[in-house]
């Protein structure tokens, strides 16, 4: 079996709205690597978006899904509720940041979490507007993409977003864009079109995954706390991307010591297996009346186990530390890189949560080409890189935290071959 073979038949069956960044099909997969079913070994600095920050496959994951198989795969926990579903909601409560009550709900997707978390804040609130950033990434339902600060693709051609959606610009320091401004642009905002007494939530990622991986300042998150608090709004943090021990920590808010009210979260919650949850405070989470919260895979047993799994192997294997220190021998690499490449323009992101930028040097506007050519050369050379950023000008780098020194080392010698390739073509 060939990969244009089976592309051809993709392009026959299956819709061409869903985009597709390589023609490589998996066969299996094992940490960081992956191979495809015409045998062809890689490098993966993906982890399907941050999503097996523990690696493909891991081994005690894959053991807590294979004996929860054996027990039973679906019950619907509104129907019959299971254990251990209560016991994770219990261990997400202890570790989200807040010294306060909370209450957890689990869900599939990121975009149902980010849903959610609106649909509990507007009716904690009773109000129903809701403030978000440009550049932010929050689904592709519509409130999610409504959320989302970014048309290309999400949003074209869908017709209208729904209704008091607003956005206000995201500090990017390489764009010119301060806290000043962003908090500036809240308060025309308020000014000229929105009553902040209608605002339920403010909706923010702290480290912007599509966006470009702008990570949000400390002086942002406190004057949208403070802001938060002098209206009355709900601050939710979106940690679908950044949670997990990606950024060094097992979630990005604790690098600023300010804890929001509600957080979603998905990705690399359950190392592979689609779970979603939103954690925040217990009055807010339980304003919504029973039934008004759920859906009939929230919570799958499967999904379940493997977040326990997931939760035990961060601890364990001592991932937060592991992701700091790949994250800065990454940024040592590229900062060597950089030296000879007058493209790079930022090297930027906490933990293993690392970006680097591009524009082109005779005029400093971002290069989507060049940034295209890097990713397509490692591609050739056997490393998956993901591109990224409103102006498609950003190659962000998510290997599984758990990934082998050697294959690092390896990864860092093609990155640096592909950076080289591409500015000769």
């Amino acid at each position: 079996m060939l990969n244009a073979d089976v592309a051809r038949r993709r392009d026959d069956a299956i819709s061409r709205g869903v985009g597709m960044m390589t023609q490589i099909y998996a066969d299996r997969a094992l940490n960081a690597e992956i191979w495809d079913i015409e045998g062809n070994r890689y490098i993966d600095f993906a982890a399907g978006i941050a999503v097996v920050n523990t690696g493909h496959c891991h081994p005690k994951v894959m053991e807590a899904v294979t004996k929860q198989m054996a027990r039973f795969t679906h019950t619907c926990h509104q129907v019959l509720p299971y254990e251990n579903y209560i016991r994770l909601a219990e261990r997400l409560n202890s570790i989200v940041p807040g010294d306060f009550a909370k209450k957890t709900i689990f869900v599939t997707t990121g975009a149902e979490a980010c849903e959610n978390a609106i649909k509990i804040a507007r009716i904690a609130t009773g109000r129903n507007a809701v403030i978000a950033f440009g550049g932010g990434f929050h689904g592709r339902t519509f409130m999610g993409m409504s959320l989302t600060g970014k048309v290309e693709p999400y949003k074209k051609g869908f017709g209208a977003m729904m209704p008091d959606v607003f956005h206000v610009p995201f500090p990017m320091g390489p764009h010119g864009i301060s806290t000043a401004d962003s908090m500036k642009g809240i308060e025309k905002l308020f000014k000229a079109d929105l009553d902040p007494n209608r605002v339920a939530a403010i909706i923010f990622e702290p480290v912007q995954g599509e966006g470009g991986f702008y990570e949000a300042p400390t002086d942002l998150i406190r004057a949208l706390r403070a802001l938060c608090d002098k209206h009355g709004i709900v601050m939710i943090a979106d940690e679908v991307q950044t949670g997990f021990a990606r950024t060094g920590n097992l979630f990005a808010m604790e690098m600023h010591g300010v804890a929001a009210d509600l957080t979603t979260m998905a990705k690399g919650l359950a190392g592979g297996l689609p779970l979603a949850a939103v954690t925040g405070k217990a009055e807010l989470m339980d304003a919504a009346n029973p039934g008004g919260l759920g859906g009939t895979y929230a919570g799958n047993p499967l999904g379940i186990a493997a977040s326990h799994a997931v939760l035990d192997v961060i601890e364990e294997e001592q991932l937060c530390a592991r992701a700091n220190e790949l994250g800065s021998r990454l940024k040592q690499r590229l900062e060597q890189i950089r030296s000879t490449t007058p493209e790079i323009v930022d090297i930027r992101g906490p933990g293993f949560m690392v970006a680097v930028e591009f524009a082109n040097p005779s005029n400093h506007e971002p290069d989507a080409g060049f940034t295209g050519r890097v990713r397509m050369e490692a591609l050739k050379r056997g490393l998956i890189l993901l591109t990224c950023g409103v102006y498609g000008n950003v190659i962000r780098f998510l290997a599984p935290i758990t990934i082998p020194d050697a294959h690092f080392a390896e990864a860092m010698d093609i990155l640096e071959a592909s950076v080289a390739a591409a500015r000769q073509g």
